[in-house]
């Protein structure tokens, strides 16, 4: 049973290569870069050193293999992102339509059931449509907004400031990546999946971030405030980064098509995982801010 896993480097990827890796499986991981790996992970991986953005590399990679766990590498930043996204998962998804792969896990995202007008995340979208029409056994989990993406704001929270263009006031799934990877690795080990299969991976709760900046307070022990701002201010603010055009709206149309979201799987024993965000930032952005 060959199981492909891209990003092995990532919070989701390495957390279901070290899973993997505890239930017996060997699997075969495609890394840009393989020195990123530990040692005994490397040691014990199938590795297979190329750019998920390499058409050939991808198609030798996957094809043969029991099931992929494709992980869109494709930056936020990167210029006309949705093309990028649909045009790196093409290899795959034509290995998917002549049966090479028989079974695709595809990590997509809370908003990709709109299928358009969530920025980059309309990308996913256009990933599940095209695995869906190729035949094979597809499993889409629609993950919640990550905690990692608070790593992104260090510098703020250092200053007591946490800045989102998000609606504050309203509550949205946030989950931590490795529990992602949990799901994710009981999936690829499972074989009692068949044909399309849509999961949703909500956390444990649904969070504003107005309640989010609470748990951080507490949970940094120093007094975090909630800065919110105007889609039209986090245009200038990465257009004054050097961002090109299509990728600001790209990154604008995530916080601006969200807002009004409701996702299509509800909370219940399955979508549900256990870590909470105050533990998960005790554990994780306290040492990084006090160092």
């Amino acid at each position: 049973m060959t199981i492909v896993v891209t990003t092995p480097t990532g919070h989701v990827g390495s957390r279901v290569v070290r899973l993997l890796l505890q239930a017996g499986v060997r699997p075969r991981v495609l890394v840009r870069n393989p020195a990123r790996l530990d040692e005994e992970t490397r040691a014990r991986v199938d590795v297979r050193q190329g750019d998920l953005t390499d058409a050939e590399f991808v198609r030798d990679s996957v094809a043969g293999t029991r099931t992929v766990f494709w992980v869109d590498p494709t930056p936020h930043t990167t210029a006309d992102p949705v093309e990028t996204s649909l045009r790196t998962a093409a290899p795959l998804v034509a290995a998917a339509q002549t049966g090479e792969v028989g079974r695709v896990v595809l990590l997509s995202s809370i908003g990709a059931e709109k299928r358009h007008g969530v920025g980059h995340i309309d990308a996913l979208a256009g990933i599940e449509e095209r695995l869906d029409a190729t035949g094979a056994d597809v499993l889409h989990l629609r993950c919640a907004y990550f905690f990692t993406n608070l790593l992104f704001d260090l510098e703020g929270l250092a200053q007591g400031v946490l800045t989102t263009a998000f609606d504050p006031d309203h509550p949205m799934p946030w989950a931590d990546p490795r529990d992602i990877g949990d799901v994710v690795a009981a999936r690829l080990l499972s074989d009692a999946w068949r044909g399309r299969v849509v999961q949703a991976v909500h956390g444990p709760e649904d969070l504003t971030f107005q309640q989010v900046a609470r748990i951080l307070t507490e949970a940094l022990g120093r007094p975090i405030r909630l800065n919110h701002v105007s889609d039209d201010a986090t245009r200038d603010a990465l257009r004054a980064a050097g961002l090109p055009p299509s990728a600001v709206e790209g990154m604008v149309g995530m916080t601006a098509g969200s807002r009004d979201l409701v996702p299509e799987q509800a909370r219940d024993l399955l979508t549900t995982t256990p870590t909470p965000l105050g533990g998960w930032a005790h554990a994780h952005l306290r040492p990084l801010l006090e160092g």
